[in-house]
């Protein structure tokens, strides 16, 4: 009767050959992740800003409504005073004496004095708002930009989604079938070191000498076992597991 072959019969090299195979295919899930993982962002911290300058034109709105309408109050305040002055002048055609001719004197000073102040008040305003729409105008302008950035960013979102989760599915499957090959401690210990990094690798090449992951030198009696693919071998400095550039053309 034939002898079933398991899991931990299988030579070193063709194990770190499927595990660098499942590296390659999960590093591809990973970058797919990386791309949907920032648009999204790019794309709510657009809606974020866009809200912001909203609210922005629209305080700048309200504001330079209300200093319109101040200065409607001063203009009315001017026309007021002016008709009282009038009135004043007249009655002093008919005072009869010094003291009423005083007081209606005084009377026509303060109102004077009244448009003075309206009309100074009435520049400040106009110079005021002719500031505020300035900054109003170039508000609204960022506002456009920025809801056109904003409907690229969906539109690039909505494309990457449609054509990511297909991909990703894809290299899902292919990811759980190259699994069910790799010994149970062996993978334990592959998804362990993929959570140390940000960048998710734990089966690494050697590259002009040097651990393609955290980029130390590695020996060169070292290198040479890595190339007998005898034993697994972890980088002495990250802890990632180290291939050379002949593991693909290990046979099974």
């Amino acid at each position: 009767m034939a002898k079933t072959t398991t899991v931990s019969d299988i030579p070193i090299g063709v194990r770190l050959k499927q595990l660098y195979e499942l590296q390659m295919i999960d590093s591809e899930i990973d970058q797919i992740k990386v791309v949907k993982g920032e648009l999204p962002m790019i794309v709510s911290d657009l809606e974020d800003e866009i809200m912001g300058l909203n609210t922005r034109v629209s305080k700048l709105q309200d504001t330079i409504t209300d200093m319109e309408k101040e200065s409607s109050v001063h203009k009315i305040n001017i026309k007021q005073s002016e008709d009282a002055i009038k009135k004043y002048e007249k009655q002093l055609d008919g005072v009869k004496n010094n003291r009423e001719y005083d007081a209606l004197n005084k009377e026509i000073n303060l109102q004077r004095l009244e448009i003075q102040l309206s009309e100074k008040k009435m520049r400040e305003f106009v110079d005021q708002v002719k500031a505020k729409k300035v900054t109003l105008d170039s508000v609204k302008e960022r506002q456009v930009a920025k809801q056109a950035e904003l409907e690229e960013k969906k539109l690039e979102l909505a494309k990457i989604i449609e054509k990511t989760d297909k991909d990703e599915s894809t290299l899902t499957i292919k990811s759980d079938k190259c699994r069910k090959k790799i010994e149970t401690r062996l993978l334990h210990a592959y998804d362990t070191i993929r959570k140390r990094y940000r960048n998710g690798l734990a089966i690494v090449m050697v590259k002009r000498s040097a651990c393609g992951g955290c980029f130390n030198q590695i020996p060169p009696q070292v290198q040479l076992e890595i190339a007998m693919h005898k034993k697994i071998i972890a980088c002495e400095h990250c802890g990632r597991v180290l291939v050379d550039d002949l593991i693909q053309e290990v046979e099974a």
